[in-house]
């Protein structure tokens, strides 16, 4: 039997999908909160980032569902109590196993078959020589090296018929589904579907769905056999490396949202509608955390951390729960620090909302302030929340891999797109250069961060009522 593992992030993962699934399902069932999700989705560029998005996410919470593996008892006589290993392990560990598992010495370029350093070996006539040693797993089933590129070529070949198959089975499932919901022949969907009359737009999404699954299969045809990315410094697969960074972004973009959300929303609201000694306080506040320089401030925090990390590490009973509450901590550091935008916004919005006709009114009618602020204040700025919090995101991404690359972010040991910059940094001044780990966390990176700056600027153009949703 497994032992399950939750993680104080894991914990909040979890509370956090089970809050956007109640939200989703609030929503459904009322017309004016579905409208603008529905406008969203109806347009091309809306429903493709999405889509990418969603791909991200659910490679997150793979990773985010984790537990421990027995240990086999050492000796013949079986032991009453079943322990555990120390290595936490995730599901989407079982499901990269191949390149998990499989470890060369050190570097090693992407699709090669030798590593990328030389090393001294005896010959068989007992003379030292200078050679590229055979990788142990990268490229190990080919008996002539030289049919390398031709084997891969071969593979590309066949995870792009699997994935092209896969995707015809499913748009067929889709048009028949169509077409009996319709009334209309298949042929006649598919039609529609070509010349974009559909909302959604299912020909955007169903050629993008049909590049992700190529990309998912053509890595399924090739990373067991090689290491598409190369390998780093202790030859792991950069790889896997690159995947398992993904968990570690999005919790830092949207664990942080979580955190500064209150703050901001609380106080922004407050400082707007009480004003007075109320808004001179909160404004002070704002102020003087704005003063600090926020590297500072983090890089204090984390050391501060650290150190009570190192001084009881009877509190810790793997390195994995030792990196996580590190890794929330910084996201609690960093929620501090990014609250104080929104809340600035915020507060110039309630100042104008509370000279409207409908708040005199309810002063008027001696409605209390907090009623007024929960009832008449908060729906009403409900789009710039939504807004900034998706504008953030992709900010708070790049923040992490800023302050890992300045050593002040996520624990070394965890798998993160900052910690293989940093590690990058002195691969790059290598003679001759290693070059693919910055480009695999680039590469991973920008589509992320691309995809989410393109999905805030759907976001904007339908709440932003000065806007409108043509």
């Amino acid at each position: 039997m497994i032992l399950p593992v939750a993680l104080w992030t894991d914990q909040l993962v979890f509370v956090l999908v089970a809050t956007v699934t109640a939200l989703f399902l609030y929503a459904k069932r009322r017309p004016h909160l579905r409208a603008p999700w529905r406008a969203i989705i109806e347009r091309p560029m809306g429903a493709v980032t999405l889509l990418v998005l969603l791909v991200y996410v659910s490679i997150a919470l793979l990773d985010s569902l984790h537990f421990r593996l027995p240990v086999k008892p050492v000796g013949d006589k079986p032991d009453r109590e079943t322990h555990y290993s120390v290595e936490v392990l995730s599901v989407l560990d079982v499901m990269l196993g191949p390149i998990r598992t499989h470890d060369e010495k050190t570097y090693s370029a992407p699709f090669a078959t030798r590593l990328f350093v030389q090393e001294s070996m005896v010959d068989t006539e007992g003379r030292d020589r200078r050679v590229y040693p055979r990788l142990q797993y990268g490229g190990a089933h080919l008996d002539d090296e030289s049919g390398r590129w031709a084997d891969v070529a071969v593979r590309t070949g066949l995870g792009s018929l699997y994935a092209v198959l896969a995707w015809s089975a499913l748009v067929l499932l889709l048009l028949l589904k169509m077409a009996r919901r319709s009334g209309c022949g298949p042929g006649e969907i598919c039609l529609d579907i070509k010349r974009g009359r559909l909302r959604p737009p299912w020909r955007s999404v169903l050629l993008t769905l049909l590049l992700i699954m190529m990309a998912i299969a053509i890595l399924v045809e090739l990373a067991p056999l090689y290491h598409v990315f190369g390998t780093d410094k202790v030859g792991q697969d950069v790889l896997f490396s690159a995947i398992k960074s993904i968990r570690t972004a999005l919790l830092i973009g949207t664990l942080t949202t979580l955190i500064m959300l209150p703050f901001a929303i609380m106080m922004g609201i407050m400082a707007g509608y009480l004003r007075g000694f109320v808004d001179d306080l909160i404004q002070y506040l704002y102020t003087t955390l704005n003063s600090i320089p926020g590297v500072l401030l983090i890089a204090s925090a984390i050391l501060l951390l650290q150190v009570y990390i190192d001084g009881h590490p009877e509190l810790f009973d793997t390195d994995a729960a030792r990196a996580d509450l590190r890794l929330l901590f910084l996201c609690m550091i960093l929620g501090v620090t990014n609250w104080t935008g929104l809340c600035r916004l915020l507060r110039g919005e309630a100042l104008k909302l509370s000279s409207l006709s409908y708040v005199e009114a309810a002063v008027a009618f001696g409605v209390r302030p907090a009623r007024i602020m929960m009832r008449h204040l908060l729906p009403n700025v409900m789009h710039i929340v939504l807004i900034s919090v998706v504008l953030d995101f992709s900010g708070l991404v790049l923040a992490e891999a800023v302050l890992s690359y300045v050593g002040v972010g996520v624990d070394p040991n965890m798998h993160s797109w900052g910690n293989m910059i940093n590690s990058a940094r002195l691969e790059m001044a290598r003679e001759p250069m290693v070059w693919w780990s910055l480009s695999a966390a680039f590469v991973l990176m920008f589509v992320l961060v691309l995809a989410a700056n393109l999905f805030s600027d759907v976001v904007r153009d339908i709440f932003d009522p000065r806007r409108g949703r043509g």
